[in-house]
């Protein structure tokens, strides 16, 4: 009898674990999903990194409409647009198709240019990424206006590639482990930060990676989009 009571106990406890993890990462989605339903909205993504330290990028986005993006690569500012699946990158001589630009061959900077672009082509709205996110955690509890969780291993490793893989093959990555950390105000996603760590092979070499990016949202409503005819032009 005081077994079959200690068990019923610790299945009620299992179950309501089960229960307030899926409640954090529900609540966490349904946030996501209320932000993407907005017109538009605008955002500032900063990163801080063992590795490098790049200037902040922003973006914009309409619903159903344009997302217009921009990125620092060394003393540059790279600007895209996009839309449904096709975009546009600008380059120094104009506005280029994202399958063009992702085409790689040359010098390094003709490289890392191909490399962004072919980045920009699996691009994420906030909205679509934080929901992304949340779905790679173990777990999400809230405390205060904010959720918080460690990432899986398999998600920690995505998100230390961007989700990306070099010649065809993913990078060798060990140790990797991250944290991840949601506000939501009046039901609406606001802010979402994530922290990744482990060990990535690059030109045969380990090198330890520790990178924090922080994505804030703002002008929910009131973001203005608008987009060069030139980019228009080369969205295919």
């Amino acid at each position: 009898m005081k077994r079959l009571m200690m068990l019923a106990i610790t299945l009620a406890a299992s179950t309501a674990l089960l229960a307030a993890d899926s409640t954090g990462k529900r609540d966490v989605k349904n946030a996501a999903k209320q932000l993407a339903a907005a017109d538009n909205y605008s955002w500032t993504t900063t990163t801080e990194s063992s590795q490098y330290q790049p200037r902040p990028s922003h973006g914009k986005t309409e619903k159903g409409g344009y997302t217009c993006v921009d990125f620092s690569m060394r003393d540059n500012t790279i600007e895209a647009v996009l839309k449904g699946g096709k975009g546009a990158i600008k380059t120094e001589d104009g506005w280029e198709s994202l399958a063009d630009a992702a085409k790689t061959g040359g010098d390094d900077d003709f490289n890392r240019r191909a490399r962004m672009a072919q980045r920009l082509q699996n691009y994420k709205t906030p909205a679509a990424e934080a929901e992304d996110i949340a779905g790679k955690t173990k777990k999400l509890v809230k405390s205060d206006d904010a959720y918080s969780g460690d990432l899986t291993e398999k998600g920690a490793k995505s998100l230390m590639t961007f989700g990306g893989r070099r010649g065809g093959q993913a990078p060798a990555i060990s140790n990797a482990k991250g944290s991840v950390k949601f506000w939501i105000k009046d039901g609406v996603l606001t802010k979402y930060q994530w922290n990744v760590q482990g060990t990535m092979e690059r030109d045969g070499e380990d090198v330890d990676m520790d990178r924090t990016t922080t994505v804030e949202i703002k002008d929910v409503g009131a973001t203005k989009v608008t987009v060069p005819e030139e980019a228009k032009n080369k969205m295919f």
